[in-house]
Order: structure tokens, then sequence, then C-alpha cells
């Protein structure tokens, strides 16, 4: 049977799903408008309308928020540069630590992405192509092995005050700018690179996200703890395979008990799509009961908003970097290398000296 041609059940909740998707991709349009106005304000000088820096921002610094959330842990100390971006990652986590890899289908704007060119492929080509076994598994460690190294970067190469030395830095301070113009003013080569991962998406459904997201391998590991998994129920099921056709992460849910991957972003679908009622269920492990999928929604974006929420409350949102500090570190913008070039090196080494 063709993908196309199959129907979610009546309580489907995919449609429940798609709107916060699409929410949470409009926010992140929003901060990106937010962000242009700032860079307009500084760019003019500051004799232009002044826009206030949207904090949002930081949560496309996730290297950055990891060092953050990393020395919070530690130290207890959020660091105020980017204070925004520990709340975020928290929030991640945390959804991801009870709900699976969950970010992923639900909050994630390059997951939605990956998921409407998935769909334009399947329109295409008639069916899911899938990248051949011999290929998909080692394909797929190349994000862990991303993954590794960021973490051996920041949890082994690097002391608690190189961290804070970093954190401190001119070059953390402005990453938020040099991320805008990243993408303002794309490189060639860059561009290239984005090109093909766009169009590599469309034969084969989230390519990124599958093959090379760290972020998604570290949410995955995070994934496996989580106390609600997707359960078969071998005796109602007919073995007609829908749930394993529809899966966007090509996991062979007909043939398991329980859904125990790190591929599993928690989107339901296999639920949806199954014929026999309470055949796949969310259930929660530790209790062993049903989690009514119909609260969801609700318990993925009400997790993320309470955590965010507390680092608005207790004044730990917005960065301490007033608009006058980014007014003098504008025009000096490209004469702030990356602290892991030598150059960068030498002077993180220096400072780190200093500092002791």
């Amino acid at each position: 049977m063709e993908i196309k041609k199959l129907k979610f059940r009546k309580d489907s909740i995919q449609k429940s799903r798609l709107y916060v998707q699409i929410a949470f991709a409009l926010l992140c349009i929003w901060i990106g408008i937010e962000m242009y106005l700032f860079i307009g304000f500084l760019e003019s000088g500051g004799s232009g309308t002044f826009y206030q820096r949207p904090p949002g921002v930081d949560g496309f610094l996730p290297i950055g928020s990891l060092m953050s959330t990393f020395l919070f842990i530690k130290t207890g100390f959020i660091h105020n540069a980017h204070p925004a971006g520990v709340f975020i990652f928290l929030g991640i986590f945390l959804v991801s630590l009870l709900f699976g890899k969950s970010f992923c289908s639900w909050l994630c704007p390059v997951g939605f992405l990956s998921e409407i060119l998935g769909d334009l492929g399947e329109k295409l080509f008639g069916r899911k192509i899938k990248i051949p076994k011999f290929l998909d598994y080692p394909l797929r460690s190349l994000k862990y092995l991303l993954l590794v190294f960021f973490l051996y970067s920041i949890f082994v190469a690097m002391s608690d005050t190189a961290i804070r030395v970093f954190l401190d830095s001119d070059y953390n301070k402005v990453a938020d700018i040099k991320m805008y113009y990243f993408f303002a003013d794309i490189s060639r080569f860059s561009l290239i690179v984005l090109a093909i991962l766009f169009f590599l998406s469309i034969p084969f459904r989230g390519f990124w996200c599958r093959y090379l997201c760290p972020y998604g391998a570290f949410l995955g590991i995070a994934s496996l703890l989580s106390p609600n998994k997707i359960q078969r129920n071998a005796q109602s099921c007919t073995d007609c395979g829908l749930c394993t056709k529809v899966c966007p992460s090509n996991i062979k849910v007909h043939k398991l008990k329980t859904v125990i991957s790190d591929e599993c972003t928690s989107c339901l679908t296999c639920v949806d799509v199954c014929p026999v009622k309470d055949t796949l269920s969310l259930n929660t492990l530790v209790v062993k009961k049903k989690f009514n999928k119909k609260y969801l929604a609700a318990a993925i974006v009400g997790i993320f908003m309470l955590v965010t929420g507390i680092g608005i409350i207790t004044g730990k949102w917005q960065s301490n970097i007033s608009k006058e500090e980014y007014l003098y570190h504008q025009p000096l913008l490209p004469t702030y290398g990356h602290p892991t070039d030598s150059k960068g090196l030498k002077e993180l080494d220096e400072k780190e000296k200093e500092v002791r």
C-alpha cells in the first residue's frame, strides 16, 4: 500500500502536531525579524530606531548554550552573555527526557522543514526512498562522531576556567551577530553545502536530522531514558505493517513490543495510522499506564514554556550586554576570530593563565 493512500484515525493528533510546528516556526521567524531590526540599529551606529535584541536567538547557539549549562550545573552560575540559551537548552532536554526525541518532531523548525521536504519527495517519487542499510548505519554514526567531538572539546579539552574565559570573550558576546551575518552574507561554499542538504532531504526524508545533526544525537541518547514509549499489543496486531511504512525514522514498529530507539521522535504517526484501536499506544512504563495522546501537545509545549518561563520570571533571560557595548563591538566584528583557531587558542590560553 502506498503511503499517500493511508488515512489517519479520527482521534489522530497529527493536526495538533502540525499547529504546534507552525506556531514555533512562526516564533522563530519573528525572532529573526527582531534580530534583523536590532542589527539594523547597530549598523546605523546608534542613530536609527532602537529595537531590543531578542533573547530567543540564544536558542540558535547550541554550543555556547551547552557550555553555559555545563558551567551552571557545576557552579550554579548562569553566564550573563546569553542566559536564555541555558533555559532553552534545559527545556529541550527535559522534553526529550520525558517524551523521547519529541523536540525534533514537535518544536524544531529544521525538523518541520525536513518533514515538508520529505512529504514533497514522497509526492514526487510516489514512495518513500530509503538509503541502503550498508550506507545507512555508517552515515547515522556521523552525527554521533560530531557529538563526541563537541563534547570532548568542551568537557575534556577545556577546564572550567577555560570555559568561563571563552564565555567572557568578545567572540562569545557577539556570537549571535556573527551567526546572523553568516546567513545574511553567506559564502558560496556554505550556500552550496546548504543547497545540497536541502535537496538531499527531498528524496531522503530528514537527511540532516538522521545523519548529521549532533543536537539530535544528544537528544536521541537522552530519549532512551524516557519513561514514555510507544508499545505494541501483539495480540490485537494484524501485522499489516502500516506503522512501519509511515514511520519517518524507518523503525520497524510492527516487529517490536516496545519502541526503544534513539531515532524515535514521538511523532505518533504510527499510532495514528494503526487500524486497530489500542494496538499501538504511548505508555508510561514506570506506572504501566497509557498516556492519553491528546494531552501530548500540551505536555510538550507546557514543559518547554515552563522552563523558559522560569528564566523570564527570575530575570535570567535578557543578556546584560548593553546596546552601547554592542555598538562598540559592531565595527570590530571582523577582528573577532573563533577561539578554536591557532590565534584564538593562544589568546584563550593566556587569558586562562591570567584568571588562574
